[in-house]
């Protein structure tokens, strides 16, 4: 039913393993083919292209369906409609910062400070002459294919370019003077396709496998017991998503079960332990759809 297309490149690992923790596991013949397959019935066609591409291809209508970077989108001024944001980059959940970076020396502090002329080199041009206007700052702004962090000061006084932790900027003597574009990767839909009831249907239950995958990263379900005389230490102690769990049991204990982050079990597994708690259950957690 619907035609598909997934990011290659710095975001193919992520959203593969973010597709596979929601049960539409990516199959294809090997690591450079273009072509892949989801076993499932509301998925006909899977291609993998160039972030920067999919916008544009998916406003044109030959895919249904894409998965790319709000930066994109902003850089081409394709013509999608955004079905949410998928809470991942390449390395982190973080979002990618698109930013304005100049010589760790200079002298400027803020964009209109550089003078008429400036020299800009950036993988996102049409982006980056709208946000140089609109500073009053006429730029010669520059394509560039890659690496430009390396092109200051000898080819260019600054650069606009994305970031998600700010190291390679550091590593290359660049200090960011402003921020253009704060962007997360973002499920995009051709409008067409979107006011297909049908297709409509279709993506709406594709993101709550996608949203309920992501929603249970980095946690785990914790059941407990507990005497009666202890369970309120026991629940003093137990942080919860919204609120535990209870039931009571037929000897009058109390069986507790909630939500926590994976990140500290190690600290309140015992003092849950020391509280009264008995029997605790982790339990590791695939969705989590609200």
């Amino acid at each position: 039913m619907l035609r598909l297309v997934l990011p290659k490149g710095s975001l193919e690992r992520a959203t593969f393993e973010l597709f596979e923790a929601a049960d539409l596991t990516v199959g294809r013949s090997s690591s450079v083919d273009y072509k892949a397959s989801i076993d499932d019935p509301r998925i006909d066609e899977v291609r993998i292209l160039r972030p920067q591409e999919i916008p544009t291809y998916v406003a044109e209508g030959l895919f249904d369906l894409g998965i790319t970077g709000r930066d994109w989108v902003e850089e081409t001024g394709a013509a999608v409609e955004s079905l949410g944001e998928l809470q991942y980059s390449k390395a982190t959940s973080n979002p990618v910062r698109v930013v304005v970076a100049v010589a760790g020396d200079s002298a400027v502090e803020r964009v209109e400070d550089l003078p008429d002329g400036v020299r800009v080199t950036s993988e996102y041009p049409e982006m980056t002459k709208r946000f140089f206007a609109a500073r009053g700052v006429d730029a010669d702004v520059r394509l560039s294919y890659g690496a430009s962090e390396a092109k200051i000061p000898d080819i260019a006084d600054c650069v606009v370019d994305i970031t998600e932790t700010g190291r390679a900027l550091r590593a290359a003597g660049l200090r960011v003077i402003d921020t253009i574009l704060t962007s997360h990767t973002e499920v995009v839909a051709n409008p067409a396709s979107l006011a297909d009831p049908e297709k409509q249907r279709a993506m709406s239950q594709l993101m709550t496998l996608l949203d309920g995958a992501l929603e249970a990263r980095g946690k785990v379900l914790l059941k407990l017991n507990v005497a009666a005389g202890q369970k309120g230490a026991v629940l003093a102690v137990l942080p919860a998503a919204k609120s535990p769990t209870v039931n009571q049991l037929a000897n009058g204990d109390y069986a507790i079960e909630t939500v926590v982050e994976k990140n500290g079990i190690n600290r309140l597994i015992p003092d849950l332990r020391e509280a009264g708690a008995t029997d605790l259950l982790e339990i590791p957690i695939v969705k989590i759809v609200h």
